[in-house]
């Protein structure tokens, strides 16, 4: 148990430390990890037609399912 807890302690120091890091490079650049709405637009419609493509694909293997069992 004294292991475990010594080990937490060192890793919540380390996450601390990293977390803090990053928040004042945040501070020193605040437009660093800002995204475009081009990019969101980009990804909801990719996201979108590969869910469309595999609903079809759920569709006619459910309708075929009989038909493909002998192949």
């Amino acid at each position: 148990m004294r292991h475990t807890a010594h080990r937490t302690y060192h890793l919540v120091r380390a996450l601390g430390a990293h977390i803090e890091e990053r928040l004042q490079e945040a501070q020193k650049r605040p437009d660093q990890g800002d995204i475009s709405i081009t990019t969101v637009i980009i990804w909801v419609a990719s996201v979108t037609g590969a869910l469309l493509i595999a609903g079809t694909i759920a569709v006619v293997v459910a309708k075929y399912n009989g038909k493909l069992n002998g192949i």
